[in-house]
């Protein structure tokens, strides 16, 4: 695949990225940086973000955690609850703590400050590539995916539980579930599913998966501390151990 193809849209036209970022010349930065590729805009604030989301409809959100009037993971909660929207977290805060807070509200990737310019535009570009992916699966994958009372439509990306009610899943959460389904009884490491979900494979202090993981069993399993259907195979990666039904 050519990069024209990876940061174009179906009708050719290229692909719309926000910079949501207070400090000007980090937001100088990535903004001259994606507009090698994209169509961008900026905002300097959340109120500011939130017009720009309504008016330029961008496919990529490129996110700061630390915004003057207010909290960037409250917006990010916004952001990452719109369908077609794909999120990256770029922040000076490099705690674990932070980065997995980050990930629990939906965010699909998270870099640091400083980053390398040609690793924040390969993060983009995967996570354009992860997104596209899920649609080729979506167009492709017939029927629905069940087990375990559980009914999994692929290609109306929706979940619901035994008595017909629909389990907000975010896109990686969605992601990561349908991959386990998909393969139930099958071991998956982290490093396939990674790939999965954001078009990466994971290093060894990688714990978006895992995080993933957490996530989803919370809002699968009767008891997410003591989980009988995504289990852990130590040493190796999950899967999902019910049983196909229907």
């Amino acid at each position: 695949m050519d990069q024209a193809a990876k940061t174009s849209g179906r009708d050719g036209s290229r692909v719309r990225a926000l910079v949501i970022e207070d400090e000007v010349v980090t937001r100088d930065l990535l903004t001259t940086l994606l507009a090698t590729e994209f169509e961008v805009s900026s905002a300097a604030s959340a109120a500011e973000a939130r017009r720009r989301i309504g008016e330029d409809q961008p496919r990529v959100v490129l996110l700061d955690l630390n915004l003057t009037d207010g909290d960037g993971l409250a917006l990010a909660r916004e952001v990452c609850g719109r369908p077609g929207i794909g999120t990256i977290m770029v922040t000076a805060r490099s705690d674990e703590i932070d980065r997995i807070v980050g990930l629990e509200v939906g965010a699909d990737d998270y870099i640091t400050k400083p980053f390398n310019p040609r690793e924040l535009l390969a993060r983009v570009r995967a996570l354009l590539r992860r997104m596209q992916a899920s649609q080729t699966i979506e167009s492709t994958v017939e029927g629905v995916l069940r087990f375990d009372g559980w009914t999994l439509d692929v290609g109306g990306r929706s979940l619901r539980n035994a008595a017909g009610h629909e389990v907000h899943m975010t896109r990686a959460e969605f992601d990561l579930l349908a991959t386990l389904a998909s393969r139930l009884g099958r071991v998956q490491t982290r490093y396939q599913l990674l790939g999965a979900v954001a078009g990466r494979g994971a290093d060894p202090f990688d714990r978006t998966i895992d995080v993933l993981v957490g996530r989803v069993r919370r809002k699968i399993e009767s008891d997410p501390k003591a989980p009988r259907l995504i289990v852990t195979v130590p040493g190796y990666g999950y899967k999902i151990a019910a049983s196909a039904t229907g």
